[in-house]
């Protein structure tokens, strides 16, 4: 009987030999695959709050003298660059912008020229930020930023140097 493959041999198996092998074994080998991306996720996870709490209340630090409350930050410690990511994240009240965009299309304007329609109505952060500030006012009580999850990584000296 043929032992099962395992996930690091796949890697090497050409698409073709995979494509021919029994469905149950690709079955398996998707139920493996997902099992393990679910341990990984579980990993990172972990790695991410010990990362917050490691290096959070250095990083606020660092925002609040800077005065940059998102995006990338940097910091060194143990010769390494710390690289801080805060995301922001920005939610519109979708009823108040549906009553900013008939209050444009009142006054004769595209409410699209402002307001991105999909199945809900959001504002390109971009844009919104290249407003003159009386566009800026107007939107301003649909509008509301959170923070986001902050991210870390590090850089040796040598990824530096490249």
């Amino acid at each position: 009987m043929n032992q099962p493959i395992t996930l690091d041999q796949l890697r090497q198996m050409p698409v073709g030999d995979i494509a021919s092998l029994p469905v149950r074994e690709l079955a398996r080998l998707q139920q493996e695959t997902s099992e393990a991306m679910g341990r990984v996720k579980l990993i990172n996870d972990l790695l991410d709050g010990v990362f917050a709490r490691r290096f959070g209340e250095q990083s606020t630090a660092i925002r609040q003298e800077s005065g940059k409350e998102f995006g990338v930050i940097r910091f060194h410690e143990d010769g390494l660059e710390i690289i801080a990511d805060m995301k922001k994240e920005v939610k519109w009240d979708q009823k108040k912008l549906e009553a900013i965009a008939g209050h444009i299309a009142k006054s004769g304007e595209d409410p699209g020229e402002y307001i991105t329609s999909k199945t809900t109505h959001t504002v390109d952060e971009r844009k919104f930020s290249a407003w003159p500030n009386h566009i800026k006012a107007a939107f301003g009580e649909a509008r509301t930023v959170h923070r986001g999850r902050q991210t870390f990584r590090f850089e040796t000296e040598a990824d530096l140097a490249r």
